[in-house]
């Protein structure tokens, strides 16, 4: 199947051939279905908490804050090309040169082209965008004027302009303030001078980013890292990364052969935002927030965000502590029955942790061995928001090893809705992950943990995709909230809506909760 070429290739990038033979094995057979045994809701799966129970998570993560080395770790790979398919579509259908009437039906669809045109000037970058049409000898209000949508697209897109299909999302003029528009990369930086700010009064950000667009953003954190740093009397210390190449998988053809380019030579793509686990793994602190590039909003509607940040970084301190404090008892030889029976409390009504069925049979070293081994991993928090229609995964119970009961996000992708019972459980979920959690990926010791060994290998994703006009069948690693954090302590805690408002359009920026007012 492999010549020699081939093996200096995979040798070259770093992976192991066996991975390649399971990624072949995978497209042939698929990824098995998850099982759902039913929705995770309040007081099953997720925790609700009163005002006086956030004040005290809130408080306790206030008063620890400088006690820890915290890092904001931001996903930021992902091109901004996506957020402007309908203008690329626009684009195609209509000629620049005789520019269209305006559609008043499609005016009113605020996902379309026409909706974006007649709201232009309430998108952040406008001033930006006017600036530059107005370089070229133009003026955006005359164009706008004559219906002349095709320019002003090219304007948003090209290099004529803002270049914005060329450029990262993190790069985006997302939000307008009287003296600066910010870009997410940006919003992000204010987010950690106000929940990130730990030992040292150092706010320490980490960014994935693609690596063609590294020089860019770089040049944009050295322009504006010294402002931020300065108004908000904070030292900011921003690492990058980007995706390795050890975790990227390989192409096959509909016939699951290995898929070759023109050349030849076997074509690799980019794993999927799971194969950041090594990055993430590398993060040297002792919390990690980890929320996506575009869920940002203004400052007028941050405080929420920075409160429901604190709590759940307070209640992961809060279990924390408690998981610390069993496993070094049990390392200095001080348990007893009753610490025992408080151990199992604490997995069953906090973590819940579902225990086999014969654990009260077992001895009591037995019994402390399994509690250890639920209590020693990492340890994530996640928020969860009621559905109210958004997409993203969704919080459940599902039956895994030796059909042991596990909390999970878990994708549509994951699903078979050939099965009624659970497309029927799937679309009962009350909530949904808007990928707002806080990890601790350090052990009782503070030695960090090796998350490989905490992923669950049968999950991942294969698409269909194409390369110089052939179609190819491409696979995603297990995702980073989903089967990548399969096997880690997981608590899920209700946040309100507010704090889930991502960019996944550019019409999205027209919401009220992105306008400046």
């Amino acid at each position: 199947m492999f010549d020699q070429n081939d093996l200096e290739l995979i040798k070259t990038k770093g992976i192991e051939l066996r991975k390649i033979e399971k990624q072949i094995k995978f497209f042939k057979e698929g990824f098995p279905s998850i099982h759902l045994i039913r929705p995770a809701t309040v007081n099953d799966g997720i925790i609700f908490l009163n005002n006086e129970e956030r004040a005290r998570y809130i408080r306790l993560y206030e008063e620890s804050l400088k006690e820890y080395n915290i890092v904001k770790f931001v996903p930021a790979s992902g091109a901004a090309s996506r957020m402007f398919k309908h203008l690329f579509e626009f684009m195609d259908k209509n000629s620049i040169q005789s520019p269209p009437q305006k559609e008043s039906s499609l005016e009113h669809n605020s996902n379309s082209a026409y909706y974006l045109f007649s709201h232009l000037p309430d998108i952040a970058f406008y001033p930006i965008l006017s600036e530059i049409i107005k370089k070229n000898g133009s003026r955006i209000k005359e164009l706008i004027l004559k219906n002349d949508y095709g320019a002003i697209a090219e304007y948003i897109l090209t290099p004529k302009g803002l270049n914005y299909s060329n450029l990262p999302k993190a790069l985006i003029g997302f939000h307008r303030y009287p003296e600066e528009i910010r870009s997410p990369t940006e919003e992000h930086l204010v987010e950690a001078v106000n929940y990130a700010n730990g030992h040292g009064n150092i706010a320490r950000i980490h960014f994935t980013i693609s690596p063609e667009h590294q020089r860019i953003i770089e040049d944009l954190l050295s322009n504006v890292s010294q402002k931020y740093e300065d108004r908000y009397k904070v030292k900011l210390e921003i690492t990058l990364s980007t995706q390795r190449s050890s975790t990227d998988t390989l192409a096959v053809d509909t016939f699951n052969n290995p898929f070759r380019d023109q050349s030849g030579r076997l074509l690799f793509r980019p794993g999927g935002h799971g194969a950041l686990l090594e990055n993430l793994n590398k993060i040297d602190a002792d919390l990690i927030f980890i929320k996506n590039i575009d869920n940002v909003v203004p400052d007028r509607l941050k405080e929420q965000t920075f409160l429901y940040k604190k709590l759940i970084g307070g209640y992961l301190l809060h279990i924390q502590r408690k998981i610390f404090t069993f496993l070094n008892d049990v390392d200095n030889h001080q348990i007893t029955q009753n610490d025992i029976e408080e151990m199992k409390h604490f997995a069953r009504e906090v973590l819940n942790i579902i225990f086999p069925e014969d654990i009260q049979k077992k001895g009591i070293q037995d019994q402390i061995q399994f509690l250890v081994m639920q209590f020693n991993r990492p340890i994530r928090v996640c928020g969860m928001v009621k559905n109210e229609g958004e997409p993203g995964g969704g919080p459940f119970w599902v039956s895994g090893h030796k059909h042991q009961q596990t909390l999970q996000i878990v994708e549509s992708s994951q699903i078979d809705f050939t099965d009624d019972n659970q497309k029927m459980i799937f679309n009962s979920s009350t909530h949904f992950n808007p990928v707002d959690l806080v990890c601790s990926i350090k052990d009782y010791k503070g030695n960090t943990f090796k998350l490989a060994q905490f992923v669950d290998d049968n999950t991942g994703l294969i698409s269909l995709k194409s390369n110089d006009g052939k179609s190819l069948k491409a696979m995603e690693l297990p995702g980073l909230w989903n089967g990548s954090m399969s096997n880690w302590v997981t608590v899920f805690i209700e946040v309100p809506i507010i704090t889930f408002n991502p960019v996944k359009t550019v019409n999205d920026l027209l919401r009220k909760e992105h306008l400046s007012t």
